[in-house]
């Protein structure tokens, strides 16, 4: 269980402090629910239930951990599934497994195909494109907290391993 006051990453929503640890009753059934928001939105209130499977709430990253999540980008990443669809089952099933090397594998892999489609004179296919954006959002938050610096420049080492820009 988590404290009042710790960060977490909580699916789409990325990095999150627990504001609140409590009992709420819905159609009936009390239960205990974190209370959190992003921390890029103090305005959202998320009640996430403490014991739900199905809600995946993660530990951040520590700084050693976070290191090797950055060296990962220094390889080929996952291999690319051709067929998008197939493709887009099994990238997002990897991401939410909440295995951060899986999933700098995925955004690696997403972010060499982007490069080599604009080499092409091409685009990355929108649910790519969508999948890259917001898992790179997530990924970058975290480990620049991780590593007390800033998403920039989380980006920026991740461009001098990858040799190669990655900005939108």
């Amino acid at each position: 269980m988590f404290n009042i006051g710790e960060l977490v990453v909580y699916s789409d929503h990325g990095v999150c402090k627990i504001d609140d640890i409590c009992d709420k009753t819905y159609g009936g059934k009390t239960r205990k629910y974190y209370v959190l928001h992003p921390i890029e939105d103090t305005k959202l209130n998320i009640n996430a239930p403490v014991d739900n499977p199905k809600v995946l709430i993660l530990k951040m990253l520590d700084s050693k951990e976070a290191e090797e999540i950055m060296q990962s980008f220094s390889g080929p990443g996952i291999e690319w599934i051709e067929d998008v669809k197939l493709r887009n089952k099994e990238y997002n099933r990897l991401i939410q497994t909440g295995n951060r090397k899986d999933i700098s594998d995925v955004l690696n892999a997403l972010m060499r195909k982007k490069q080599e489609t604009a080499l092409d004179k091409k685009q990355l296919a929108e649910q790519d494109r969508k999948l890259l954006n917001k898992t790179k959002q997530i990924l970058f938050e975290e480990l620049a907290i991780a590593l007390n610096t800033k998403s920039e420049d989380i980006e920026t080492r991740v461009e001098d391993l990858l040799g190669f820009p990655v900005a939108n």
